[in-house]
């Protein structure tokens, strides 16, 4: 499916109890991005019949591209308010309490799980 050969063990470093969630209305990651993600599980477990093992060893890589491009969002994020900081412009305080706010959004999601 990819030409990286990205794993959910690459990535994933501890497990977490889940909790109740707030309802969050901001998607996390594009919605081009994620009806792709969408697509490409569906043509994976469409194959799981013929080749079960190849079909979990893609979908194994397919969660791990969606976990790549949720860090990638979340590090372009935190570029920019660098970016703004290192140059001597000052961050809006509203500029930080949106970004705080959807890092503890992601934050909440991930201990859901």
């Amino acid at each position: 499916m990819t030409s990286e050969q990205l794993t959910t063990a690459d990535l994933a470093n501890a497990a977490a109890n889940g909790r109740e969630l707030e309802h969050h209305a901001t998607p996390l990651l594009p919605g081009d991005f994620s009806e792709e993600m969408r697509t490409r599980w569906e043509t994976i477990q469409t194959a799981f019949v013929d080749d079960p093992r190849v079909s979990v060893q893609h979908a194994d890589e397919l969660v791990a591209s969606a976990i790549k491009r949720l860090a990638e969002t979340f590090a372009q994020e935190r570029s920019k308010l660098e970016q703004q900081w290192s140059t001597g412009n000052d961050v809006s305080t509203e500029d930080l309490r949106q970004a705080l706010r959807r890092y503890r959004a992601f934050f909440q999601r991930i201990l859901s799980v």
